[in-house]
């Protein structure tokens, strides 16, 4: 029983429940435009983001170049657009964006800070990214632009 323990004690147990609860805001995940959660098998109609683009923050700050060398570009918010949350492993997965032509880029940031950026796909300026190993847990999303401040809406579609 916590009242027959001596002072010390209970002062200890006290600030380790403030902490724990000051530290809840932290440990949430927030993102620009909500979270999206997939299981394999998601339905196409499911996986698709939407947003739009505006920041000034350089994508380089969180990561210069990705697991495969590919360079971070673009300029976002601090604040990741999305958060994709995988319920399991998936082999690959595709992120395509659409801003109707506008010149994006992308940056995934998943579990252990492993980092996967996107810019053009093929002549298309919208970015894309296709990797294969996606481990479960939450990734962070970020839409960004070659140009900081470019204002522009996009859908995001995710494929098995």
């Amino acid at each position: 029983m916590l009242f027959n323990q001596p002072a010390n004690f209970k002062n200890g147990a006290l600030l380790a429940a403030i902490a724990a609860i000051v530290a809840l805001p932290v440990l949430a995940e927030t993102a620009n435009f909500g979270t999206l959660t997939l299981s394999r098998g998601f339905a196409a109609p499911t996986a698709v983001l939407r947003g739009s683009t505006g920041g000034s923050y350089s994508l380089s700050v969180i990561a210069n170049a990705d697991r495969h060398k590919n360079k971070c570009l673009g300029f976002a918010t601090p604040t990741p657009d999305h958060i994709i949350v995988l319920q399991e492993n998936f082999s690959k997965l595709t992120l395509q964006l659409n801003s109707g032509g506008k010149d994006t880029t992308l940056l995934v940031q998943g579990p252990g800070n492993a980092v996967r950026c996107g810019d053009d796909i093929g002549q298309n300026k919208d970015a894309g990214i296709l990797d294969s190993d996606w481990q479960a847990g939450s990734y962070k999303l970020w839409v960004g632009t070659v140009e900081p401040g470019v204002k522009s809406n996009y859908t995001i579609s995710v494929q098995e």
